[in-house]
């Protein structure tokens, strides 16, 4: 199947070929259609699969062909949690409406407003937000959206937990009843697809792999280790193997600051990149990563989402996430758009039932691979670990949502709720 059979402009078409692209991807061919005909749609596909392609360009399709208004009022909006992966998904949107008559931008925190007001002042067909700053602006009285005819939420297992699932409320309050819904991601639970459908009318389901797969053409790896000696090795790895792009994950901002100056102490470039790091700080080094100043890029979970690095070679969970879902995402930085990778798992003995849940989630028994000297005390504890420095127990029970919250304009409830369990989901804003 080509571009040219899904119904898609000249104007794109003319766009897709200068970006070299030829044949739609899985997710594209499934998602693109139904969108064109209006429907919602609830889509989820493996990381690096053209998710974001997906949506903008029947989008892109669907505003080109209705009623231009001369002030330009925002007609889509797509909701994202970071603002690394908004800022990409202004570029692709940028890019495949070179030949159309929208204009897009793109709002979020940890910089100064005024410029995203003023862009927003001369009018938008198409913003791109993260939930903190819109709610900002909305409640300053500096954005309307009540044109809005497509909603989207990008990595929508993440925008509908507990982090960010009152903010997407206060949004659904704003927006109009009758609209388009659109939810992409690599990964749905249970629990978040309850969510999802409370929001969704009567949605197309696409599935263009099998939910929480990961990609073929990762190689995963997994180092017993004994906790203590993690950096250690992996200092060992990165400076005995010469590698020159590694993408490096911690479960907290303290961890990736401490791993991160261990590096430097080593003579390892490396740079940390986690929700307390200001804009300017977090853009400096995805650039140095990404142009090869920078060995390392050490990152909490905020990076799993939306860093595209063409050819990323390697991965490295220092610790494992302890939400299994966020492991398809860390390692669904490599491996993309058809390029080999390889993702290693650092796993000391309280990780066991991380180690467990991932393995469950994704339906693999990942190979464990010893390194002498490095191993972990076959005596050492297995219980988890415990509550503290950001995370939630994996054990602790939910509290139960009070009886007394604001009737809702989705369903008049979303359904139950997930703790949120990383300490950067609201910092990111």
């Amino acid at each position: 199947m080509s571009f040219n059979s899904l119904g898609l402009s000249d104007a794109l078409l003319k766009a897709i070929s200068k970006k070299g692209y030829t044949n739609p991807s899985p997710i594209q061919q499934k998602a693109i259609p139904p969108i064109l005909e209006g429907k919602d749609v609830l889509a989820s596909a493996q990381t690096g699969t053209g998710k974001t392609a997906g949506f903008t360009l029947p989008i892109l399709q669907l505003l080109s062909q209705g009623k231009h208004l001369s002030h330009r009022p925002i007609r889509a909006l797509i909701l994202t949690p970071t603002r690394e992966l908004a800022a990409q998904i202004l570029a692709n949107i940028k890019e495949y409406s070179e030949f159309l008559d929208l204009r897009s931008t793109v709002i979020f925190g940890g910089v100064n407003q005024n410029p995203q007001v003023s862009q927003l002042r001369q009018g938008v067909d198409i913003l791109v937000a993260t939930p903190g700053r819109l709610i900002d602006l909305q409640n300053q009285g500096l954005i309307s959206l009540s044109k809005v005819e497509i909603l989207v939420l990008d990595e929508a297992d993440r925008m509908l937990d507990m982090g960010f699932l009152r903010d997407i409320e206060r949004v659904m309050k704003v927006l109009p009843p009758k609209r388009q819904n659109l939810l992409f991601s690599a990964t749905f639970s249970k629990d978040i697809k309850k969510l999802a459908m409370g929001i969704l009318h009567k949605p197309v389901q696409v599935e263009a792999t099998p939910e929480n797969t990961t990609v073929d053409a990762i190689i995963q790896k997994i180092y017993p280790v004994a906790k203590e000696k993690k950096t250690e090795l992996i200092i060992k790895l990165i400076t005995e193997g010469n590698w020159k792009q590694i993408l490096v994950f911690t479960r907290t901002k303290q961890g990736a600051n401490k791993l991160t100056e261990s590096m430097i102490s080593s003579g390892i470039k490396a740079a940390a990149i986690h929700g307390n790091k200001g804009q300017g700080a977090r853009t400096k080094a995805l650039a140095g990563f990404k142009n090869g100043s920078l060995t390392a890029l050490v990152a909490t979970d905020i990076a799993a989402r939306g860093l595209d690095i063409p050819l990323l070679p390697h991965v490295i969970n220092f610790e494992l996430p302890n939400i299994p879902e966020d492991y398809v995402h860390r390692i669904g930085r490599t491996g993309r758009a058809g390029a080999s990778g390889e993702a290693i798992s650092l796993f000391s003995p309280d990780e066991t039932v991380f180690l467990r849940d991932i393995e469950k989630l994704v339906g693999l028994k990942l190979p464990k691979e010893n390194i002498k000297g490095f191993e972990p005390d076959p005596n050492a504890s297995t219980e988890p670990i415990k509550q503290g420095q950001g995370r939630q127990q994996r054990n602790s029970t939910p509290k139960k949502p009070k009886t007394d919250t604001p009737n809702r304009s989705v369903n008049n409830s979303f359904g139950p709720r997930r703790p949120s369990q990383n300490n950067d989901r609201r910092s990111n804003r």
